[in-house]
């Protein structure tokens, strides 16, 4: 969440993102905060309402009595449950440095309404989808239109993001001829 992030936007976006279904691939896990972002608070009280248990780092703290010490195997950890971590950033840099060192390359999601974060964000982050004001729970090949999702792919060959049937099969091309050859010898 950017400094620039509408409030109401933020804190909707991130539940969604967390609590609408916490056992999936496309729930967040971590949640990065700009330290001037002035609705932390409220926020994060909203999480904890709707049971997700916060791990937060000593910047967090040190602004609010909130969350259990996050450490590094927490940010390594995709629960796939209602736990969070939580961390402030000084800015989109030092939050996509913590993506680019923990990221999943799933799904990843900035809340702003500054345009040139948002544009550094989608244009760094390497991930299979990544979003601007928007829940991470969309990545889902059913979302995509691809029918019903199959899996879910992070690597860059051949498919990535949300794979549907087409993304699991190759192509064989049969060709029939009778003596064809291909432009002339000359």
């Amino acid at each position: 969440i950017d400094a620039a992030a509408d409030p109401d936007m933020a804190q909707a976006i991130a539940i969604n993102a967390k609590v609408q279904r916490p056992s999936v691939c496309n729930a967040m896990e971590t949640l990065l905060i700009h330290e001037r972002y002035a609705q932390m608070q409220p926020l994060l009280e909203a999480l904890v309402a709707h049971g997700v248990t916060l791990y937060t780092d000593d910047h967090v703290r040190a602004r609010i009595d909130i969350g259990t010490p996050v450490t590094e195997q927490h940010y390594r950890t995709e629960y796939n449950d209602l736990s969070l971590n939580v961390r402030i950033v000084r800015d989109v840099d030092e939050a996509l440095e913590h993506i680019h060192t923990y990221g999943t390359k799933h799904s990843e999601c900035i809340v702003t309404n500054d345009a040139a974060s948002a544009e550094t964000f989608l244009a760094t982050v390497d991930a299979a989808a990544v979003y601007h004001n928007a829940s991470t729970r969309f990545t889902d090949g059913f979302e995509f239109g691809f029918g019903a999702e199959i899996g879910i792919s992070t690597q860059k060959l051949h498919a990535r993001g949300p794979m549907g049937l087409p993304a699991l099969t190759s192509t064989k091309y049969v060709v029939h001829g009778n003596g064809h050859i291909r432009g002339s010898a000359q």
